[in-house]
């Protein structure tokens, strides 16, 4: 298969070009490096440096490839960003979707979109369903919210069968513990420095923390299907607290974190029900937290010692 992965030299992406390469796909990058790393992507494909915003750079990139699937997974994915600069995370999450839509349209693509479950469906007090009512609490779940209705507007209107996933909280080796990282990485990224790491609020909030090698096989498992939204989750809720101690344990790094103040728009309760994908998709999570913090560690680890940090 031919494939475009927007955002290929990120997190998630750059996991899912190894993917596509591994099984013989002809893979092109595209990702602006504004956040992603060059070094990422995988040799066996070719890096696109482009925005999504950049209509006809981005058109370029379809049209040189002209490829079957196009995995979109560019964003602005920064919650506190999307609260404070509202307008810059639509234009990313929503004008940069839109523009991919129309790429891909005119050359027969179909995208898998990765969305967000906690974000767009708000506070959960059971595992959330894809028919729950969606309530995002800050921007950024707005935003992907709107990326998810262009898609279905798009099936309306052209026939088309695109595809969205709401992720989990995602997390795995290379996720940034700076940035916009997610709280595995920023946790394991202090106790690699030996500086305790911060929780905000009492703790007590819960996620769904699914592992990215499960996410990616998700996604690719969405390539082909006709059309549809699927949680991508483990219908499992931890709390910060159980992750801090999970993590330190795993770690063997024993500091214990400092506390402040609750964030603005941050939930409570987020968990999600993956029970439509398992029945359309084949799919379920595989990897069961420990052992995913701990390849998230090990990698940590390595990274850190490769750099002169960590010992």
């Amino acid at each position: 298969m031919r494939a475009i992965v927007t955002g290929g030299a990120g997190f998630i992406g750059s996991h899912l070009t190894d993917a596509l390469v591994a099984r013989g796909d002809e893979v092109v990058v595209v990702d602006s490096l504004s956040h992603g790393r060059r070094e990422r992507v995988n040799s066996g494909a070719t890096l696109a440096e482009v925005d999504i915003r950049d209509r006809d750079a981005l058109e370029g990139a379809f049209r040189d490839l002209e490829p079957k699937a196009c995995f979109h997974l560019a964003a602005q994915a920064d919650v506190r960003v999307s609260v404070n600069d509202p307008a810059f995370d639509a234009d990313v999450n929503v004008i940069g979707t839109a523009r991919v839509l129309e790429a891909a349209r005119k050359h027969g693509t179909q995208v898998v979109f990765s969305s967000t479950g906690g974000a767009i469906y708000g506070e959960c007090e059971e595992p959330a369903a894809e028919t729950a009512e969606r309530r995002p609490l800050a921007p950024y779940g707005t935003s992907k919210l709107a990326g998810e209705e262009y898609l279905a507007t798009w099936n309306r209107l052209y026939g088309t069968s695109h595809v969205a996933l709401r992720y989990g909280n995602v997390y795995g080796p290379r996720q940034d513990p700076h940035g916009e990282a997610g709280v595995v990485a920023i946790f394991f990224g202090r106790l690699a420095e030996g500086r305790a790491f911060t929780i905000f609020g009492d703790g007590r909030q819960t996620r769904d923390y699914v592992y990215v090698g499960d996410v990616v096989a998700a996604t690719i498992a969405a390539a082909g299907q006709a059309g549809g939204v699927f949680n991508v989750g483990t219908r499992r809720e931890t709390s910060v607290l159980e992750l801090a101690d999970a993590c330190r344990r795993v770690s063997g790094v024993d500091l214990e974190p400092d506390f402040a103040a609750p964030r603005l728009g941050e939930l409570q309760r987020s968990f999600l029900d993956f029970s439509l994908a398992e029945r359309e998709l084949g799919w379920r999570p595989e990897t069961d937290l420990d052992s995913g913090l701990a390849a998230t560690w090990d990698s940590i680890r390595a990274e850190g010692t490769a750099g002169g940090g960590a010992n």
